[in-house]
């Protein structure tokens, strides 16, 4: 009974009113003949109708029949074959693409709002386009002429599809003590042999090849991850003509049993002197894997943004449709919605207020990743590279958590199956752990990505902010610069903390800036309201939800400014046996 209609006033609003990306894009002379307002419009709103009509409908049923291994091959719901044949036929595999090698080349900032409306249709499908993309932006970077003319047109087709093979069972975020090694050979070619675990779309047979991009070891590495090379490693080897020609040595082991996005396959692959081609220099595969990595981080967070959205939806339909509690002051016999309690609207507006925030910030990102591609723009590809765990880790943590809310919006009606609650809360909740857990990610942002550089790209991106408020301030100014002081003030002092006091503060500090990013946020959007453009229905829910935030969520803001500045040593205290 979930239902799914994209958001596209708000994400019209976001691109080209917030950001104006729409005036970016005239101006950049690769993108000027390419992308305007209205053409941006019609490919978003071709995607609502794939995402809506032959996705949404049917995510319920994809996780009831889940990915089932037969006879060595996984088999897939049916309607997946069906909706993967519309996105290959109508380019969308190929969205963002490089021109050169058959793909669209439409900018990120677009092709992340078809992610958000693919992750809210249904995550697990969203999985097997979206992984494909991923290692698209790996070859395209680091793969020679040759492969890239061999694979990238077939996959961004839609024809082959993409995996990326990381993970060990001994090893998990540990990549350094993987056990995948990589001998060579006479031609030129690597002898790949090695198990790889909780491969996202790793067998299938929604294309006719996938192309595995697979970590291992040369036999004079390095020790540790210095060690690691990358290599491409396709289930089937192209033939002289480029199509799939003989089956390599890549088999799937087991397919894993999990919580959510049961429509996934995701593989046990193991590869027994497979046939592989090394991607870049030798040793320096995970340089390789983290260029695809602020795409894929990105997409992490639309997955929590995606899930979030159909979340509220279905949870203001439900508030708006069941009668409960006779609140009426007019006939306290009348049975009202119960969108007419405080606390229904209450976990409404959070959800609302967080998703509005978090449609913005990474509409912001997907345009720094642009000018870094497009401008060779160094400061945004920095300041993109320092968002990047916040695009994950925070807005994987809020899509969750509305998700839960808005589950219990419904009651006890959210716990059944049949609402489709249940399902987002248990397919959101591997955004949190994959690509990098929450927990890495707020230690990479607190230890690389601040710590490192003694806060200076932080620093100098809160001093713009600021700049920026004071510009054009409005009734909120004065409250958001104060927490932006008080954040560069706490930034100063937790530069200066040792790495185990950093590292037990990492998530909160992490947190920390999210809020006040999102209040920033806010500010964007009231900033960009016109009463000559917009009508006033939306001015005033954009008005009285930022309202909402800056009364009611920022300051969450106060207590994790108290929480940080407590001594973080008690986490050391227990012994191991105590715990």
């Amino acid at each position: 009974m979930s239902q799914y209609q994209a958001p596209l006033n708000d994400i019209y609003f976001n691109l080209f009113d917030v950001w104006q990306l729409d005036q970016y894009w005239q101006q950049q002379s690769q993108l000027a003949d390419l992308i305007e307002a209205d053409t941006a419009k019609a490919i978003l709103e071709e995607a609502a109708k794939i995402c809506e009509q032959q996705i949404a409908p049917f995510a319920s049923s994809a996780d009831t029949v889940g990915a089932k291994l037969v006879n060595g091959k996984v088999l897939l719901p049916e309607h997946y074959h069906t909706a993967y044949k519309s996105l290959s036929e109508g380019g969308w595999t190929g969205l963002s693409g490089d021109a050169e090698f058959g793909g669209m080349g439409m900018p990120k900032a677009l092709s992340m709002m078809v992610d958000e409306m693919l992750c809210s249709a249904d995550i697990a499908f969203s999985l097997y386009p979206g992984l494909t993309a991923g290692a698209c932006v790996a070859l395209l970077q680091h793969a020679d002429e040759a492969t890239k003319k061999t694979y990238l047109p077939k996959m961004y087709s839609g024809e082959w599809s993409g995996t990326m093979c990381l993970t060990e069972s001994h090893a998990g975020s540990d990549l350094g003590i993987m056990r995948t090694v990589a001998k060579p050979t006479d031609d030129g070619s690597y002898q790949i042999t090695g198990s790889k675990i909780f491969i996202t779309a790793g067998e299938h047979e929604l294309t006719s090849n996938i192309v595995h991009l697979v970590l291992a070891k040369l036999p004079d590495a390095p020790a540790g991850s210095r060690g690691i090379s990358l290599f491409l490693v396709p289930k089937y080897l192209p033939d002289a003509s480029g199509q799939a020609g003989e089956r390599n040595k890549v088999t799937v082991g087991s397919i894993e049993h999990k919580m959510g996005i049961n429509g996934s396959a995701t593989c046990v692959l193991n590869f027994d002197d497979a046939r592989g081609y090394l991607i870049g220099e030798p040793h320096r595969g995970l340089a390789c894997m983290f260029t695809m990595m602020n795409y894929e981080r990105l997409s992490m967070g639309s997955q929590g943004l995606g899930a979030a959205e159909r979340a509220y939806q279905n949870a203001v339909s439900y508030a708006k449709d069941r009668l409960q509690g006779r609140i009426s002051e007019k006939d306290p016999n009348k049975a009202e919605s119960i969108l007419g309690h405080a606390d229904v609207r209450r976990m409404l507006l959070n959800i609302k207020a967080m998703n509005e925030a978090g449609r913005t910030f990474a509409t912001w990102v997907a345009s720094l990743l642009d000018k870094a591609k497009y401008d060779n723009c160094q400061q945004s590809a920095q300041r993109a590279n320092l968002l990047t765990p916040i695009a994950k880790a925070f807005m994987t943590d809020q899509g969750f958590d509305s998700c839960v809310i808005a589950q219990q919006v419904f009651g006890g009606h959210g716990y059944v199956k049949e609402w489709g609650m249940e399902q987002l809360v248990r397919d959101v909740r591997i955004a949190q752990i994959y690509e990098g857990t929450n927990g890495i990610q707020a230690a990479d942002f607190m230890l690389r990505k601040v710590a490192a550089d003694k806060g200076d790209a932080l620093l100098k991106l809160l001093a713009e902010i600021k700049q920026d408020i004071l510009a054009q301030p409005i009734d909120i100014t004065i409250s958001l610069t104060s927490y932006i002081d008080q954040l560069v003030q706490f930034t100063k002092a937790v530069i200066a903390q040792d790495s185990r006091a950093q590292s037990a503060n990492a998530c909160d500090f992490l947190a920390l800036v999210s809020y006040i990013l999102y209040g920033y946020m806010w500010y964007k959007n009231l900033a960009a309201l016109k009463v000559e453009v917009h009508s006033s229905t939306f001015i005033t829910a954009k008005q009285y939800t930022a309202a909402y935030f800056f009364t009611r969520v920022l300051p969450k803001v106060d207590g994790l400014l108290s929480l940080l500045r407590h001594d973080s040593a008690l986490v050391d205290k227990l012994t191991v046996e105590q715990f």
